[in-house]
């Protein structure tokens, strides 16, 4: 009746005319909203040099020759369901280089398209068990700060209900989780590498990403470029995060640290890693004890030196704040440019 009422009506139209009239504006309404993209948000980050941009071009059916990525990269995929006025889906994809220092940075992804449909891969480098711990630390801090500055308690504890629902509204442990507002994918790099590690390094690694992915409520895969069947898993469970299909991308749970790892959201349990519910901070520090870890001095630094009055310079902090300038101007540029390739 709404459309009725709404439309005007030639009192000499025929109740066919009107009727026609009442689906071609109907017609015309769906088709106006198909046209609206679909979008999702994949934030890649992780350690240095572990294979972000492969897979990220693995991802967008890329063959794109990886170069180091010096800060944060943008870039985009688009698919089109098939059949007529089918929607558009876009993914954009952003990817950090490095995670010192980078509070910043990571701030851009998380607020330029919102919480609900935004969602993390950490990467980490599992042929350095010795770094693991302070990547995984970092990354995490770093987006826990951005979603704290950037959104209310409200939308935050929103994305929670969601983030619950994903993992299991009945799960087992639900009340001794440490959930964040986004799905989360942890991926172990470099598995090739990793796989002729010590055994028992390989079983305290392997503990250590179950437990902390299990605390956050994220899915963990381990993954390799060289091997066929872990790159198409990774490739499909990203493809889930980032256009919704395959809705199951990990079919099959594997948790023996003598194996690539596969486990899906909410797939895992205290009672199957063998540990009490616990906290990610005792999980590092237990992680940390029993693999020394290189590169924590970085932790203690502040985010930003310059602001520490023990560091000033007046020629040195004017460039700095030029440099700051145009890093802002670089950031907006970026979001303008994005906004338009998508709309081509």
């Amino acid at each position: 009746m709404s459309e009725f009422n709404s439309m005007e009506i030639d009192i000499s139209e025929t109740i066919q005319d009107i009727a026609l009239k009442l689906v071609t504006e109907q017609m015309k309404n769906e088709t106006s909203l198909s046209m609206v993209p679909n979008e999702r948000t994949v934030f890649v980050l992780g350690s240095k040099g572990v294979g972000k941009s492969t897979l990220i071009n693995r991802f967008l059916d890329r063959d794109d020759i990886p170069r180091p990525t010096l800060a944060l990269e943008y870039s985009f995929g688009r698919r089109t369901a098939s059949g007529q006025g089918a929607q558009k889906n876009i993914c954009n994809v952003w990817e950090l280089g490095s995670l010192v220092n980078s509070s910043q940075l990571i701030e851009v992804p998380i607020r330029s398209h919102g919480l609900a449909t935004f969602a993390a891969v950490i990467m980490l480098d599992l042929s350095q068990p010795d770094r693991l711990w302070t990547d995984l630390e970092c990354a995490l801090n770093g987006l826990k700060q951005a979603i704290a500055k950037n959104y209310s308690s409200k939308d935050v504890s929103e994305m929670h209900t969601v983030m619950k629902q994903k993992i299991g509204a009945d799960h087992v442990d639900l009340n001794t989780l440490e959930i964040l507002p986004f799905p989360v994918m942890i991926v172990g790099g470099k598995y090739d590498v990793f796989q002729n590690i010590d055994s028992e390094v390989k079983k305290h690694v392997c503990r250590c990403l179950r437990s902390i992915a299990h605390t956050i409520g994220a899915s963990l895969i381990f993954y390799t470029s060289k091997n066929a069947s872990l790159s198409k898993i990774t490739r499909d469970a990203i493809n889930n995060l980032g256009f919704g299909s395959p809705s199951s991308p990990l079919k099959a749970t594997v948790t023996d640290h003598n194996k690539p790892i596969v486990i899906p959201f909410g797939g895992d349990s205290w009672e199957k890693i063998g540990v009490t519910p616990t906290n990610s901070e005792r999980i590092g520090i237990h992680y940390s004890a029993q693999i020394p870890q290189v590169g924590t001095e970085t932790a203690v630094i502040p985010d930003d030196p310059a602001k520490d009055a023990g560091f000033k310079e007046r020629v040195i902090d004017e460039l700095r704040s030029q440099k700051d300038e145009e890093l802002m101007r670089l950031l907006k540029d970026t979001e303008i440019r994005m906004k338009f390739e998508m709309v081509q």
